[in-house]
């Protein structure tokens, strides 16, 4: 078993490790600021180069899936030590994501393109606040915990690891998933649509919706209450009627 000061550092190290990957996903995504972006020049003919970016988007869904099943975790304890598993969660996370990024094969090709000024900024606007609800929404969930600080430090001081409690802070109460509805907009707002982002996009928005299926069967098995807040809260589009009768109601009073 390694020592309480090796998992924390470790724990430090995986976080580091992940905060240089967040900051590299806006460039790349982004095309901006970064060796290789999603549409560089390409490499490889296009079969090829299709068939390789849809094995790194299944690498990165299959290990981002897989690694968070409860049923995994009980068995993944057994091999790393259960204060650092998160950690190694979001580490592995990481890797997978610079591969991703290493071996990334742009495809080339024009979807759309927006020449309009005000457009283009609209659309470079939604992009940064799609980052920032993204940032804005694990921290409302406690962003130490959820990639695995928390943990280790808890450990390195000598206290037993608590659960979170089932809260909902002001997003979570107009739609379940502000995480996900933050990088839908990073996902799609681009005035430059390529064919590459365009596969991108499809691509990673049909895994966040599988994996909302995965993760609420857990959170339900783990939080009772959830099952009555999945019935009344819309899951990534807000309600028109539940702003109406809120907005009713603060009339009413």
């Amino acid at each position: 078993m390694p020592s309480r000061v090796a998992i924390f550092a470790y724990g430090l190290a995986s976080y580091a490790i992940f905060l240089a990957t967040f900051l590299y996903a806006v460039g790349f995504i982004g095309d901006f600021g970064v060796p290789k972006a999603m549409d560089s020049a390409r490499e490889v003919p296009l079969a090829p180069a299709l068939l390789i970016d849809l094995a790194l988007l299944g690498l990165f869904a299959v290990q981002h899936s897989l690694m968070a099943r409860p049923a995994f975790k009980r068995w993944w304890t057994k091999v790393v030590p259960e204060p650092a598993e998160r950690s190694t969660y979001v580490l592995f996370s990481s890797l997978a994501l610079i591969a991703l990024f290493w071996f990334w094969q742009p495809l080339g090709g024009m979807v759309w393109q927006v020449e309009s000024p005000t457009g283009r900024a609209l659309l470079y606007g939604a992009f940064a606040t799609g980052w920032l609800l993204v940032l804005v929404a694990t921290f409302l969930i406690n962003h130490f915990d959820l990639f695995g600080l928390r943990q280790v430090w808890l450990h390195l001081i000598g206290r037993p690891y608590t659960a979170l409690n089932f809260v909902t802070p002001a997003p979570y109460r107009v739609v379940r998933h502000p995480l996900y509805v933050g990088w839908l907009l990073v996902f799609w707002s681009t005035p430059d649509m390529s064919v590459t982002h365009l596969l991108f996009a499809m691509m990673t928005t049909a895994y966040i919706l599988i994996a909302i299926q995965l993760e609420e069967r857990d959170l339900i098995a783990a939080h009772p209450e959830y099952a009555e807040y999945r019935r009344r809260v819309p899951m990534l589009v807000p309600s028109l009627r539940l702003a109406r009768v809120k907005a009713t109601r603060t009339q009413g009073a």
